[in-house]
């Protein structure tokens, strides 16, 4: 808890109501004055999409082309039931 003092009375204040206070005042602030660091995503984001989807198609492209894992597809057609026998009494 965080105490505030006035002139009339002494108030606990609760966590939340200070975090509500203290991002009002950081966000007039950042309306004052501009924001003081560049916004990653805008600067960055379109970047690293590309980056990303190309690093991860040339990482599945050489698994599925160049490790020679057998990737066990459908047995359907593939597989032959057995002649059914007679149970032995």
């Amino acid at each position: 808890m965080v105490e505030f003092c006035s002139l009339k009375a002494v108030r606990t204040v609760s966590y939340r109501e200070h975090k509500f206070v203290k991002n009002a005042v950081r966000q007039a602030r950042q309306v004052r004055h501009g924001s003081t660091a560049p916004d990653f995503h805008a600067k960055y984001g379109n970047g690293l999409m590309i980056g990303g989807t190309v690093f991860c198609t040339a990482v599945w492209a050489y698994v599925l082309t160049q490790t020679g894992i057998t990737w066990n597809m459908s047995p359907v057609g593939k597989v032959m039931p057995q002649e059914w026998r007679e149970a032995e009494e």
